[in-house]
């Protein structure tokens, strides 16, 4: 008989052990930091009702879905479709949610909710099919202040902060004033506003020159002198260096917007939102080095119609956007006729988990265990057994060596496992009551009397979170 080959499906992470507590205490800090901020979890079902997950038929969207069958639904199947689908993302389960248990919820409504997530991507390099999602919104019932909007930076600073993996840059834009901008030069169609967005929010990815000769385009048919506005005005407040984000948004006011030749009221209004939250941002805590003004993100052009945010690492900017999201007006409308503001972010988790691994930001984890106890003699089986769990009930994770062999073979045992400290008690240490501590970090080795063996490996690792190498 053949043997099958053992393989993952492409798009998917499969990752060692010292590489998943590496991913798990990624996923912890921005948990810790998600509630240090009031939200409240919430988890919702890998599947959704097909009808409840595309609400909006056709599109890039339902190109991406995986739909569920089981066997005996393939059996029975007619036309249409499957019944079931994955979530392709948090938003849309969020938006049933909220709608379906509406009247027990308390708003403001702020939760996180950190799952996996589907998604049928072309199989490339980076790009998952299914992959960790790292949610939080606030949802208000009618209404909702433009303060919340400047809660979330603070957020993003908190969680990047503690995740310690370089410098970074909250970027934030305004969607009404972009459409206002377009309002005021003559440019109202929905449709037409909604294509140079999308033209002009790839102004990363592309050359200026690029975006430009796109946008020059018969296609778009914008006049040279509007066009050479548009420009200017996109790639004002795009590098950290240019001064702070109030003095460029007074720039905006001052050379943009009054110089509008039709209605500035939208503009204005994009503007004025954007200063509060930039003024708030401050007695949030949030540095003004962290943070500025990028005219050109657009953000999910349908979704979002306030404010919007990216992240990206200073040092590394080829890695792109590491954290984004916005405000929206009405997050369940299809699916109850209250209207349910809000504001959120996103965090892809396992793409940025991929992404600082690849590019040598991620510093080596250690092993859950902390201790491991080793076998010297077979008799003492149980003085080891009895060890340990003085160890684990001083909240040490301690392992034993249940199987006799060289004491060499146990200490490399330990090193690949990523094991911080090796307890050695042989027939000297018994008769002196002593163990014998090796510290695979620090490759130093010690002898402590049993009885404070806990006590000392505590303030050992007490020390290194306080002070970590």
């Amino acid at each position: 008989m053949a043997l099958t080959a053992a393989r993952i499906p492409p798009g998917t992470l499969e990752l060692l052990p010292l590489e998943q507590i590496a991913f798990q205490r990624l996923l912890d800090t921005i948990r810790r930091n998600f509630e240090r901020f009031g939200f409240l979890p919430i988890e919702t079902p890998v599947m959704e009702f097909s009808d409840v997950l595309l609400t909006k038929q056709g599109g890039e969207t339902e190109r991406q879905v995986y739909f569920v069958q089981s066997t005996g639904a393939i059996e029975k199947a007619g036309a249409g479709l499957p019944e079931l689908a994955l979530r392709f993302d948090l938003t849309v389960p969020l938006a049933r949610y909220v709608a379906e248990h509406e009247h027990d919820l308390n708003f403001p409504f702020r939760r996180y909710q950190i799952q996996r997530v589907y998604r049928g991507e072309r199989a490339q390099r980076g790009r998952f099919r299914e992959f960790y999602q790292c949610d939080i919104d606030v949802i208000g019932k009618d209404a909702l202040s433009i303060r919340y909007d400047a809660e979330i930076p603070a957020v993003i600073y908190s969680v990047f902060r503690d995740l310690a993996i370089g410098p970074f840059t909250i970027w934030l834009n305004n969607r009404k004033l972009m459409r206002g901008f377009l309002e005021g030069h003559g440019i109202a169609d929905v449709k037409q506003q909604a294509a140079i967005l999308r033209e002009i929010d790839k102004l990363d990815k592309r050359s200026q020159a690029a975006v430009t000769n796109t946008l020059a385009d018969e296609e778009f048919n914008i006049p040279n002198h509007v066009l050479a506005d548009i420009i200017g005005l996109i790639t004002l407040g795009s590098r950290r260096e240019e001064g702070s984000a109030l003095a460029c948004l007074d720039t905006i006011e001052q050379s943009y917007m009054q110089k509008l030749p039709g209605d500035p009221s939208l503009m204005r209004e994009g503007i004025e939102e954007l200063r509060e939250v930039l003024i708030l941002m401050r007695t949030f805590g949030v540095p003004e080095t962290h943070y500025s003004i990028k005219m050109s993100i657009a953000r999910g052009l349908d979704y979002y119609t306030g404010t919007v945010y990216e992240t990206t690492l200073n040092e590394h900017p080829q890695i792109g956007s590491i954290c984004s999201g916005g405000r929206y007006e009405n997050l369940a409308s299809n699916y109850t006729k209250s209207r349910l503001p809000g504001v959120g972010i996103s965090i892809g988790a396992t793409r940025l988990f991929w992404q600082l691994r690849e590019a040598g930001l991620l510093d080596a984890a250690s092993s859950t265990v902390q201790a491991l106890v080793t076998q010297m003699e077979e008799a003492q089986l149980p003085v080891y057994l009895a060890l340990a769990n003085e160890l684990r009930a001083a909240g040490i994770a301690t392992e034993v060596v249940l199987e006799a062999g060289k004491l060499g073979k146990q200490f490399k045992y330990a090193d690949r496992a990523g094991i911080r400290f090796v307890i050695v008690l042989g027939e000297d240490e018994l008769a002196k009551g002593i163990v014998t501590v090796k510290d695979m970090h620090r490759q130093d080795q010690f002898a402590v009397p049993r009885a404070e063996l806990a006590k000392v490996l505590r303030v050992e690792l007490e020390q290194t979170r306080a002070m970590p190498a």
